[in-house]
């Protein structure tokens, strides 16, 4: 294993994470190369992954931001090497959104001479040319002498280029955990090793402390057990003394033998089961991250000015959407007096307790464990698609429980329980176990019907973009959640 300085960086022109100031000529004309050599490839393999988010819009461009050598490639042999870039993908704005946007990619990039059979899938391909020239490209990951790196590295603390792998000093981490690749790819990448810690690795990333990292840290600081607290972590630094470092990567401890909540659900529906005790758990559980949330970092009071704004970005959402899904056009008018009436909260003299909260809830981001029933909820990373800073300020508890009573609808829907009202008592038993430790968000019915709504407005658009069939569970609850009167004509 080399601690050899990563390779000279090519200037970019885009926004941050900077770019590395190149280490000579030399070391300019070898990134530029390597970039080079990966563009035709990579320009074919990440529109393919499921955490690319700029899916429908060309790539027009690569700017390479950091690239460090984890394990130097040899000639010969069958010992693999990896390589960790940072890239940029230029590609044009969405319309009506932005001119051009370039998302930063974190990529792990095994590379040998011949490929074994077995990472056939892992292919990305052989570059023409540049210093992996006869060489071949893979999804490094799925490599388990690749991933068994990444854990002896956070095993151990230090640094290695531009990257930091830090661990908490009281946690103990044992050599040799197998690991094994977790095929539920989503926003991000997970590596179970051993059925003892699971590392999630971070695929669209950017400056600031990434909030599935601060705040488990946080959590733990508090004594709060509902969630599990980062063992060790790793980070890019920013060139030169300015700016933040981009959280790389996260290793949790692993809850083996627990399912999630969207396991759970469908499998109570399966059998008809009563859902409602597992619902009120949850809640009460839900409540209880929430109040360990406010106790360790600092809250705010929304008053008119900030009321206003959320219900503008509100509004705003709603517009975009209809005007790409055409289903939703009927409800814009009614939909849009849901936010109006949520802004007049505030001229009204009202104001509303913000906090950090879980940003992207549902009932697969919680777990409870088959020995003692415990339900913990995991993935605070927030909703990828926002902005960081935007994940990272303090917002009304009711946006998190919006994403909950969302998730029992869907999980309706996909139990074939649609109709029913499985749905509402699970919804109604969440509420209620909530409010056994926190204030009951039924109390605040506009506050509440706000977010849920503008939930709703996303799956909306969400489902038009990626699963067309689905756009019903959504549309359903859109018609519920309009104010009396219905739809504009």
């Amino acid at each position: 294993m080399s601690d050899a300085a990563p390779e000279a960086l090519r200037p970019g022109t885009a926004r941050p994470p900077t770019p590395s100031p190149p280490s000579g000529p030399d070391g300019e004309r070898r990134a530029s190369a390597l970039l080079a050599s990966l563009v035709p490839l990579l320009a074919e393999w990440l529109p393919r992954q499921r955490w690319f988010a700029g899916k429908g819009r060309p790539i027009t461009g690569f700017a390479l931001v950091s690239a460090t050598e984890l394990l130097p490639r040899s000639s010969g042999g069958t010992a693999p090497g990896l390589l960790h870039l940072l890239v940029r993908a230029q590609q044009p704005g969405a319309p009506g959104v932005s001119p051009g946007t370039e998302d930063c990619y974190q990529l792990l990039l095994g590379v040998q001479d011949t490929l074994p059979p077995h990472l056939a899938p892992a292919l990305i391909g052989r570059p023409a040319g540049g210093p992996l020239h006869g060489r071949t490209v893979y999804e490094g990951l799925a490599d388990p002498r690749l991933a068994a790196l990444l854990l002896e590295r956070l095993r151990v603390p230090g640094r290695l280029g531009r990257l930091r792998f830090s661990r908490e000093p009281d946690v103990s981490i044992p050599p040799g955990l197998v690991p094994r690749l977790l095929s539920a790819e989503q926003s991000n990448s997970s590596a179970v090793y051993g059925d003892a810690f699971i590392l999630k690795l971070f695929r669209r990333v950017g400056p600031g402390v990434n909030p599935d990292l601060e705040l488990p840290r946080a959590l733990a600081k508090t004594g709060c057990a509902r969630v599990p607290a980062p063992a060790a972590w790793f980070e890019a630094e920013p060139p030169g003394t300015g700016g933040e470092p981009v959280t790389l990567g996260v290793l949790q401890p692993y809850l083996a033998g627990s399912a999630d909540g969207w396991q759970l659900a469908l499998g109570a529906l399966a059998v008809r089961a009563d859902f409602t005790a597992s619902a009120r758990a949850l809640g009460h559980a839900t409540a209880e991250v929430h109040q360990a949330l406010a106790e360790a970092l600092p809250t705010a009071v929304l008053r008119r000015p900030q009321l206003e704004a959320l219900a503008a970005g509100m509004i705003h959402r709603l517009e975009a959407t209809a005007d790409a899904v055409p289903a939703l056009r009927p409800y814009r008018a009614a939909l849009r007096a849901t936010y109006e009436e949520f802004a007049a909260l505030g001229r009204d003299g009202r104001t509303c307790r913000a906090q950090r909260v879980h940003g992207d809830l549902h009932l697969g981001q919680a777990l409870r464990t088959a020995e003692d029933g415990r339900w913990s909820l995991i993935d605070f990373e927030g909703e990828p698609a926002r902005p960081l800073a935007e994940r990272r300020r303090p917002q009304p508890v009711a946006r998190d429980i919006a994403g909950m009573l969302r998730s029992f609808d869907y999980a309706a829907a996909v139990g074939h329980a649609a109709g029913t009202d499985w749905a509402e008592r699970a919804r109604a038993a969440f509420c209620e176990g909530y409010a056994a430790v926190h204030r009951d968000p039924r109390e605040d019915p506009c506050l509440l019907r706000a977010h849920e709504t503008d939930k709703a407005v996303y799956e909306v658009l969400y489902e038009a973009r990626h699963r067309p069939d689905w756009l019903s569970v959504p549309l359903s609850a859109i018609r519920r959640l309009v104010p009396l009167g219905g739809p504009a004509k």
